[in-house]
């Protein structure tokens, strides 16, 4: 591993970081809230001046050609440090400490989605636009955003672009011959399905900055709203209908919506194994919630089904917007969406947790082990859309759920020890793990994280970036044999994620 490469590398990305970071310089402009750019100028010229300190020589390009996995997984792991700790500073100019500061600002970039606010009127509006805008970037990846635009990554990139997004390297990057096309398809598709919400909301009469944020926060799966009620504040219908829709989408595999989009292969979603899995478990979890919510006579059927459909496609996608105080339901319903937070919507979309393709698999390898006790020399591959999946890949994601769940056990048994308490401390634990937002109790729907220790603060920020960064690739960069120079094979690692 080359230090002097990495180093290069970051001081590149770092340079376009403190380009972006200017945008909410435009929003404050726009809304005339003076003195509400200063964090973001402050904020960019830092990113500046760390890419020149940061920069050894002029051989960029060659040094980015020739990255490796290894180095590759280090720069991405590196830049959303440095990304989340850069955002922070603008939560401390607006009277945040900087524990919380930093809760805040990996909670947007991570798409988690959750809050230490408590009284959103103390805040300027061009707080709430960095958020929801944040969260966007973080939906796709910020990396991804670079090699689609930027000449540099056209060779290096399908490294950096596995690395952030590993789900790509077994479906997105088929889309294209090359990689920096099948980043741009996949941010065209983002920003088009971005575009179409604002537009839609605002035609249905939203405030247009609040359609601008929400439709960030939508696509990405975050769901930071900049209303402190979220979507619910809002009180509209049409809106949770809106919302519904994009919400789904953004957790559907854009892998798949490019051939419906591009090559009008509109059946391609009938014949694939997740999307129909995903389709019926929204169906059905839905339907069981309106069922227990007309049982407890708090709405009519059909607003039940409503209200129950907009919750679970909310908590499936990880977005974690709310249209009712689920925190009130009855406990059947609660435990219902508990169970979503575990599973997470397609591989290849904005969502996060765990994907339904490798539960999808987990099942199937179940089932055949079973088969195998009354048949123990049979062969039973295993097969997605009537791919066999290598065996090689299978066990990569056996071990992948094993350690995603060893991971939420520790963490939740931090969190229950810290809190002392049972509901807060595990449904903290599996909303932070994997980026859904809010949970159970004092976090629920209605509350925040404010109230928090410290501690169980700084868990959850790690608990955080470990979801987001996936937890193979983040072990790795802890192995001694990461660092000892040796060429690693990480094809089967970083499969079947984003």
């Amino acid at each position: 591993m080359n230090l002097k490469y990495i180093f290069n590398v970051i001081s590149l990305i770092l340079k376009y970081i403190s380009l972006v970071m200017l945008l909410p310089c435009v929003c404050a402009f726009v809304l005339k809230e003076t003195h509400t750019w200063e964090p973001y100028v402050f904020t960019s010229l830092l990113a500046f001046i760390l890419s020149i300190i940061m920069k050894k020589n002029n051989r960029i390009e060659e040094e980015i050609d020739n990255m490796t996995k290894s180095e590759a997984l280090t720069i991405v792991f590196l830049s959303w440090i440095i990304f989340s700790l850069l955002s922070s500073l603008t939560f401390i100019y607006f009277g945040l400490n900087p524990i919380d500061a930093l809760f805040e600002s990996v909670s947007g970039i991570t798409t988690t989605g959750s809050t230490i606010l408590t009284d959103f009127s103390q805040y300027p509006k061009t707080m709430f636009f960095y958020r929801s805008f944040s969260q966007w970037l973080g939906g796709m990846g910020i990396l991804v955003l670079f090699i689609a635009i930027l000449p540099k990554f056209a060779v290096a990139g399908r490294e950096m672009f596995s690395a952030e997004s590993p789900g790509a390297s077994s479906t997105e990057s088929k889309l294209t011959p090359r990689i920096r096309q099948t980043a741009a398809v996949m941010w065209g598709i983002y920003f088009g399905l971005t575009l179409i919400e604002f537009l839609t909301l605002v035609y249905m009469k939203m405030p247009v900055f609040d359609a601008l944020c929400n439709s960030f926060s939508t696509l990405s799966g975050g769901g930071l709203s900049p209303s402190q009620q979220s979507i619910m504040a809002y009180g509209n219908t049409k809106f949770y209908w809106a919302v519904m829709v994009f919400m789904f989408l953004s957790g559907t595999n854009f892998a798949l919506q490019y051939k419906v989009y591009f090559k009008k292969n509109i059946l391609a979603v009938f014949k694939d194994d997740e999307f129909k899995t995903y389709f019926f478990i929204v169906l059905i979890f839905s339907l069981l919630i309106a069922i227990n919510l007309n049982c407890q006579n708090i709405k009519a059927f059909i607003n039940s089904f409503e209200t129950g459909l907009f919750q679970v496609i909310s908590i499936i996608t990880t977005t974690g917007f709310v249209s009712d105080d689920y925190g009130s339901w009855n406990l059947r319903a609660k435990l219902l969406l508990f169970l979503l937070m575990f599973s997470g919507a397609s591989i290849g979309s904005a969502a996060g947790g765990v994907k339904l393709l490798r539960l999808v698999i987990i099942f199937k390898y179940l089932k055949r082990q079973i088969s195998k006790i009354y048949h123990p020399n049979g062969v039973f591959p295993i097969k997605i859309n009537k791919v066999i999946i290598p065996e090689d890949v299978v066990r990569q994601i056996v071990s992948f759920v094993i350690f995603y769940y060893i991971f939420f056990a520790v963490i939740a048994v931090l969190l229950v020890f810290t809190e002392q308490n049972i509901i807060v401390g595990t449904s903290a634990a599996i909303a932070s793990l994997g980026n859904v937002g809010p949970g159970f109790g004092i976090i629920g729907p209605m509350g925040n994280y404010s109230s928090l220790t410290s501690i169980s603060k700084i868990i959850c920020i790690i608990s955080m970036l470990i979801g987001r960064l996936e937890l193979i690739p983040f072990l790795a960069i802890f192995h001694p044999e990461f660092w000892n120079f040796k060429k690693i094979n990480l094809t089967n690692v970083v499969k079947f994620k984003k």
